[in-house]
């Protein structure tokens, strides 16, 4: 299946180019007066057709940018809205459960080394994550719609997250479609819907900084190997093992030259901790107590924290020396 979607990608490129070059040669059927009818004679199949055609583009990696313009060229700037959000989440839908029951070795490529720090996010935030990559485009559109099949978020959550996400997107495109297709059949209000098209999508493109304020700032998460490469290399680093000093000092030990602060005595201790002004890594026998720990930190105003992924069992697996 995977080996077919260059070949399906290419034809649907064919056919909306065709649909196109159609659109320039008959553009007085193109009018108010002539869609509407048309649409009107199609029936409930006009949305159904659309939608559908617009789920399958969003699962081909076609940009759905243009299929907003064309839904509120077709539909208006209300039913155009509507169709175009039930268009990309269903297109998003069928992609996450793609890459969840048949192609997720191929999304798993495809996204590479992100694929892991998605899975984190997931793990750690759940549906706010979701939404974060929404609003900040930090993988495209459509291979997210892959990524995060392959991610432990459940399918309600999914959907749920993404319709809502999308919603000032859609919205947006919809009104510079309708404010597009207005301007060509003379309505001197197109300009008003214009400017309402570009307002919205000046509120997307605002919105992410707005959630980045908003959202509580994350640990970073290193992995042993990469810690002990850089302890290797001397750099500097504050291990903060935040166990019980009863566990800190049995078996098998603690990282060496750790500096053990018990979860419970933290607080009093931050001003301490951040006077170094080095990298913190926080440690516990796992990483629930350090991850806990690390946020507290960065609640507190320090800036650099990371959590060891695995803690010292991970640590002591990989037969790295504990003191």
């Amino acid at each position: 299946m995977i080996r077919r979607i260059p070949l399906a990608r290419a034809t649907l490129g064919l056919l909306l180019a065709a649909g196109a070059g159609w659109a320039l040669t008959h553009r007085d059927m193109l009018s108010l007066e002539s869609i509407q009818p048309t649409l009107r004679a199609l029936g409930v199949w006009a949305p159904i057709g659309f939608v559908l055609i617009y789920a399958t583009a969003t699962v081909l990696f076609f940009s759905g940018a243009i299929l907003s313009l064309a839904g509120g060229a077709l539909f208006g700037p209300v039913w155009g809205s509507a169709w175009n959000l039930a268009g990309a989440t269903l297109g998003a839908t069928a992609a996450f459960l793609l890459a969840r029951n048949i192609a997720g070795e191929w999304a798993a490529r495809r996204t590479g080394g992100r694929l892991r720090r998605l899975i984190d996010g997931v793990t750690e935030e759940g549906w706010r994550f979701v939404a974060l990559m929404r609003l900040v485009p930090l993988i495209p559109f459509n291979l997210l719609n892959y990524a995060l099949g392959l991610t432990g978020i459940s399918l309600p959550a999914y959907v749920l997250t993404s319709a809502i996400c999308m919603l000032p997107g859609a919205v947006a495109y919809t009104w510079l479609g309708y404010a597009g297709r207005s301007a060509a059949a003379g309505d001197i209000g197109a300009l008003r819907y214009g400017l309402l098209g570009l307002g919205g999508l000046a509120m997307v493109a605002f919105l992410p900084r707005l959630f980045r304020r908003f959202r509580p700032k994350r640990p970073a998460w290193i992995e042993a190997d990469e810690l002990q490469r850089r302890l290797t290399a001397g750099e500097r680093i504050t291990l903060l093992d935040v166990r019980e000093p009863s566990e800190f000092m049995t078996p098998p030990g603690h990282l060496p030259g750790a500096v053990n602060v018990p979860l419970a005595e933290l607080a009093a201790r931050t001003a301490d901790l951040a006077r170094p002004k080095l990298p913190i890594v926080v440690v516990c026998k796992t990483d629930r107590r350090s991850a806990r720990a690390a946020a507290d930190l960065l609640a507190a105003g320090l800036a650099d924290v990371a959590v060891l992924r695995g803690g010292t069992d991970g640590w002591h697996q990989r037969g790295l020396a504990l003191d």
